[in-house]
């Protein structure tokens, strides 16, 4: 048998000789149980070393592309499949370039050019260094755990011990590992909800009730649940703020059903209207709430820190169930965030970044209204980082985002955050990323984009 290699000369010959006979066997140039050259043969036909065709033969060898019998060489393997994808499938597919995004309404997002990067660079190499080689504790940092302790006292106004905090790489991980602690029970969920909570619900198996909403937000499960996810600060998507009455009830119903509530307390250091509304934690001092908070809005999301805070009746069980656990967040990442909260820096940021979101909240809603009329309504818009736009009879979630994409604006569909009677009559629109300066042409542009599509 007479083998033609051809030497690249970009990468050693023994990977050309393996590359180009694996393809000669792939495409069956080479037939299955057919015998090889030996490898002296090889060696002399393509002028080269005897060990450079030994280690081509051995890596296709150690790959099952051929197999050896002692004293009589080496063959093709047999195979009764295609070992090949399909011609329609190796062909690269030429994909349609996604519209280059000019004005950025995502939900969710942060104003990036206001963080305050030279102070955090500073603290950042000071904490890099060879003290902290080590991990640290699988339940965060002891330094973080006892900032966030005093800051939930100050700002949210509930006590909680630093043994009571758990830090995470961001939400779905803690709730990911509550789920893992409590096991297969009955769970609910706001309807229309965070979807990725429900994600991570549905990915465990656990038995859910998406639970409507109401003017007042969140409402009562009808069915028996171990623990019930809810944001009463600023209800995701559709952006309502739960008054004291429904917390009451809902705390005096997990009382009474024996359950706990998961408060995802989100983006509610960015409030704008009426007075602050006590968190549920707060209500209740952490008997019957496990609480959730994040740097993702008052930071920046690519930390992926975030926070669990337990009521003391679960820690026992809790740390017991996780007692091999390792921290997955960066000991470095929480030394200077615990820093950074401890300067009075975090506290300062999210009072600029207040006064910003509030700016560009206000010029947002009075560009839409301006530029849109009536006819769109505008709701959840007393907290948080996005408000909620209900579209008119004549226009719906998919044709308002496809027209917006169109004139590279990027906003987001509420229509996935429904599980049973999905609604396709609202988009979110983010106001955290976008400049100040750019929201009233990209509102402008954005309008005229709609109303091209009205009826005549």
């Amino acid at each position: 048998m007479d083998i033609s290699i051809i030497f690249s000369n970009k990468q050693p010959k023994y990977m050309d000789i393996y590359d180009q006979m694996k393809t000669m066997i792939i495409n069956k140039t080479l037939s299955a149980d057919e015998k090889l050259p030996s490898k002296r043969s090889l060696a002399v036909n393509l002028n080269v070393s005897i060990h450079t065709v030994k280690e081509a033969y051995e890596q296709l060898a150690s790959e099952g592309y051929i197999y050896g019998i002692e004293r009589s060489g080496y063959f093709i393997s047999h195979y009764d499949m295609e070992w090949e994808q399909p011609a329609i499938l190796r062909e690269s597919k030429v994909l349609k370039e996604a519209p280059k995004v000019q004005y950025n309404f995502k939900n969710g997002q942060v104003d990036s050019e206001t963080f305050p990067l030279n102070a955090w660079l500073k603290i950042y190499k000071k904490h890099l260094n060879a003290d902290n080689i080590a991990n640290c504790s699988w339940q965060g940092d002891l330094a973080l755990r006892e900032q966030i302790s005093l800051y939930i006292k100050k700002s949210k106004g509930f006590s909680c011990e630093a043994d009571q905090i758990f830090i995470y790489s961001g939400t779905q991980h803690q709730l990911n590992e509550l789920c893992r602690y409590f096991g297969i029970v009955n769970v609910a969920i706001e309807e229309p909800g965070f979807k990725r909570a429900t994600a991570i619900f549905q990915q465990n198996g656990l038995p859910i009730e998406y639970v409507p909403i109401d003017e007042k937000g969140a409402s009562i499960p009808t069915k028996p649940c171990q623990y019930y996810y809810i944001t009463p600060a600023h209800q995701f998507p559709l952006g309502g703020v739960m008054p004291i009455e429904r917390r009451i009830e809902l705390l005096k119903w997990a009382g009474e059903a024996d359950s706990y509530l998961i408060e995802d307390d989100y983006d509610s250091e960015f409030r704008y209207k009426g007075s602050p509304i006590p968190p549920l934690a707060q209500i209740d001092q952490l008997e019957r709430v496990i609480y959730f908070g994040t740097f993702s809005k008052t930071l920046m999301p690519s930390l992926r820190i975030s926070y669990m805070i337990l009521p003391k009746t679960l820690l026992e069980n809790f740390n017991a169930f996780y007692t091999d656990q390792k921290t997955t967040v960066s000991k470095i990442d929480q030394q200077v965030i615990a820093e950074f909260m401890e300067s009075g820096l975090y506290t300062k940021h999210i009072s600029k970044m207040r006064t910003l979101y509030r700016k560009k909240r206000l010029k947002l809603i009075e560009s839409l209204q301006s530029y849109l009329g009536s006819e769109f309504e505008i709701i959840g818009d007393a907290a948080g980082l996005h408000i909620v736009v209900k579209l008119p009879n004549w226009l719906n979630e998919t044709v308002a985002i496809q027209l917006a994409n169109k004139v590279g604006i990027a906003i987001d569909p509420i229509s996935t955050s429904y599980q049973l009677n999905k609604k396709e009559n609202f988009v979110m629109i983010g106001y955290g990323a976008i400049s100040y300066e750019e929201i009233e042409h990209a509102t402008s542009l954005l309008a005229s984009q709609w109303k091209s599509h009205h009826p005549v």
